[in-house]
């Protein structure tokens, strides 16, 4: 008949679904039963109808559960409704991420509407739908549900044993918590219900063992960036009522403006503060007053104590027409607001700040997570309220040591700022900066770290001399090696201009015994020099084939080289190491390092010293883009051999737009060829 099937037929109208199998049935067939009828579905094949029958099910049975489960009356019935539900989607042979979600999404909403269950009828649920967390994500709501068990039972066995295997899930699966808040919540709640247990932390050290693994590599690369991310939400909202004031208080730029005038204005608090305070008012009305005083501002969360001391403001070196947003470091060094700062968190506010804290000091005790750990937290992720947090700052000195303390260079070099203008943990730690709580110890080194690494360059001895040339020269008044070693070659590399300075290391060096010898090596350094650079000698020098690091130190060592402009080391077995006798010839115009060990500390200590180079023949040598992109600073370069070498095209374009006079270049045999 006309218009039979126009309509829709919705699945709660299907009474029942059968496969056909009398004899002479139509092949591959569905029979629905639904009211006034009998509807055949014929699909392709059976492996279709086999599909379409268990899907036709699979709604049938999911649209009366929704039904049984919207008014729920008894609860022994209801649970037992779940625990089928759940049984059906674990048995199901449809392979589809729906068969699971569905039923957590109807449990999930089930509990948000109805919210005076009893702590055993919520964990009856709990363990009900504990299959099908094996291999799901919680929905946003049971996520809420499950975070609000952790806070009010943290000792339940629920969450142990049902609660572990989710969050580990969570920790090695999960791609994003921006975009799903709420599993992060429910994994930060989860750890601090550990944390609560009679053993506390020992029972989350090992949780943290159970996920990065017995072996010496951790085999899930999510879990390591997921434990920060939560790490770093909790640490934040510890501090969240101060950060959410802030619209009350003056900018950072106000702050710095304010330091760099006199205290004709309303001083500037370097932490907001959430409520103002009539008191506070009124003492900043009488600012002689206030200045001689402490201030005591308190909130439900947070106690800040800021000590008025207009002394700071005789060190005040900002510029007074700098328009740009300041440091957040200096700031809270150079404020004329504040001498002492303390910050006192609530209780709850403490342990968890304590607890994540510490979660951080156990990540960085992983030989094979600290590279990564260092990269995250190389931008400094924290509160500026968390790095003023004498607490805080101390508590993380832990983490900062072993980054000092590890010899990859992709570790410690994450101790430097992230880009140029920014401050990273070295000046956060170095003497003068605000977490800084010793004398200098770990200055000293993260320091001897990065010299032995490949930052003995001038631009790194630089900013140590305009910055901690004071705590430099301190501790080198107090024998440290590291900091001698500092002066010396701010000596030899002529660091320091001013005459008075320079006598001043000087003495400092001849103060100590091993600063006395090691001045007197300088000296005798500084003799060989002068002696090298001296006009005369050869125009060009070629190694014989098989020379070593050694070998060439000998001859330069011989005579004078001040004329010699083209020296050959092709095929010899020079290394990196040489750069420091390549850069002490001053007319050097054309290297051949053609078949030789000679890598990318070498090549960025040439590109600062030779500038005036011409002609250099890297092939077949081991460099790679991290070196090659130094040599952008050489503009006299004409010729440049890189063929056979780790050359990508992306560096091989930035050469040539950086090098104006580059005419010869030869890129056979790389990326760029």
């Amino acid at each position: 008949p006309t218009g039979y099937m126009e309509n829709s037929i919705s699945y709660s109208a299907i009474e029942d679904v059968q496969l056909l199998s009398w004899e002479n049935a139509p092949k591959y067939c569905l029979q629905l039963t639904i009211p006034g009828g009998t509807v055949l579905l014929q699909a392709a094949n059976s492996y279709l109808r086999d599909q379409w029958f268990h899907s036709l099910q699979w709604k049938k049975k999911i649209y009366k559960y929704k039904k049984v489960l919207s008014n729920p009356s008894r609860w022994e019935v209801v649970l037992k409704e779940i625990r089928t539900l759940v049984d059906m989607a674990l048995t199901s042979p449809l392979q589809d991420d729906s068969i699971h979600q569905a039923p957590l999404e109807i449990v999930s909403k089930l509990l948000s509407e109805n919210n005076n269950l009893t702590t055993q009828d919520h964990e009856s649920i709990i363990v009900a739908i504990a299959p099908l967390l094996e291999n799901n994500h919680p929905p946003p709501d049971l996520c809420e549900f499950f975070c609000k068990h952790c806070r009010e039972r943290p000792r339940s066995m629920v969450v142990i044993e049902v609660f572990t295997p989710v969050v580990q899930r969570i920790l090695k699966h999960n791609m994003d918590f921006g975009k799903c808040p709420r599993l992060r919540l429910f994994t930060q709640e989860y750890i601090l219900a550990l944390n609560e247990l009679n053993a506390g932390m020992e029972v989350v050290k090992k949780f943290i063992h159970s996920m990065h693994g017995p072996t010496g590599q951790c085999p899930h690369p999510r879990v390591l960036p997921n434990l920060v991310a939560v790490c770093l939400a909790a640490i934040y909202s510890c501090y969240e009522e101060f950060i959410n004031s802030r619209d009350n208080s003056p900018s950072l730029k106000e702050i710095r403006n304010g330091c760099q005038q006199q205290c004709d204005r309303k001083p500037n608090l370097p932490l907001r503060l959430l409520h103002t305070s009539p008191d506070l008012v009124s003492q900043e009305a009488t600012l002689t007053e206030s200045r001689l005083k402490p201030v005591i501002v308190t909130s439900n969360e947070i106690h800040v104590e800021v000590e008025r001391n207009n002394t700071t403001n005789q060190k005040m070196t900002a510029n007074v027409g700098n328009d740009s947003e300041p440091n957040l470091i200096d700031c809270l060094m150079v404020s004329p607001t504040c001498s002492t700062m303390s910050i006192e968190l609530s209780a709850q506010a403490d342990r968890i700040l304590g607890c994540y804290v510490e979660i951080l000091k156990m990540l960085s005790d992983y030989d094979d997570w600290r590279p990564a750990l260092a990269s995250l937290l190389q931008p400094i992720p924290f509160p500026k309220e968390a790095l003023a947090h004498e607490k805080f700052t101390k508590e993380l000195k832990y983490v900062i040591q072993r980054f000092a303390e590890d010899p990859r260079q992709e570790v410690h070099s994450c101790l430097l700022s992230v880009r140029a203008g920014k401050d990273g943990w070295f000046q956060l730690y170095s003497p003068g900066g605000v977490a800084c709580d010793d004398d200098g110890e770990l200055f000293a080194s993260m320091v001897h770290i990065l010299m032995g690494s490949c930052y003995k360059t001038k631009k790194f001895l630089l900013s140590l001399a305009e910055n901690k040339l004071g705590p430099c020269m301190l501790l080198a008044l107090r024998g440290n090696q590291t900091m001698v070693e500092i002066l010396c070659l701010m000596l030899e590399y002529n660091i320091i201009d001013n005459n008075d300075t320079q006598l001043q290391i000087i003495s400092t060096l001849e103060s100590t015994d091993v600063g006395k010898r090691m001045y007197e090596q300088l000296c005798d350094r500084q003799r060989e020099l002068k002696e090298l650079q001296r006009k005369g000698g050869p125009t060009r020098l070629t190694l014989p084939s098989k020379s070593t690091d050694a070998d060439l130190a000998r001859l330069l060592s011989s005579g004078s080289f001040g004329n010699l402009e083209n020296l050959s080391l092709a095929f010899t077995n020079v290394t990196s190491a040489c750069a420091e006798h390549l850069i002490k010839l001053p007319s050097l115009k054309q290297l051949n390092l053609w078949s030789t060990q000679f890598g990318d500390a070498g090549l960025r200590l040439l590109s600062e010293h030779l500038t005036m180079l011409q002609v250099l023949n890297l092939c077949e040598t081991p460099v790679t883009d991290a070196g090659l992109l130094a040599l952008s600073s050489m503009k006299s370069l004409c010729s440049l051999n890189m063929n056979s070498t780790k050359l990508s095209a992306d560096t091989y374009e930035d050469l040539k737009a950086k090098l104006p006079n580059l005419k010869e270049v030869d890129v056979r045999y790389t990326e760029a060829w």
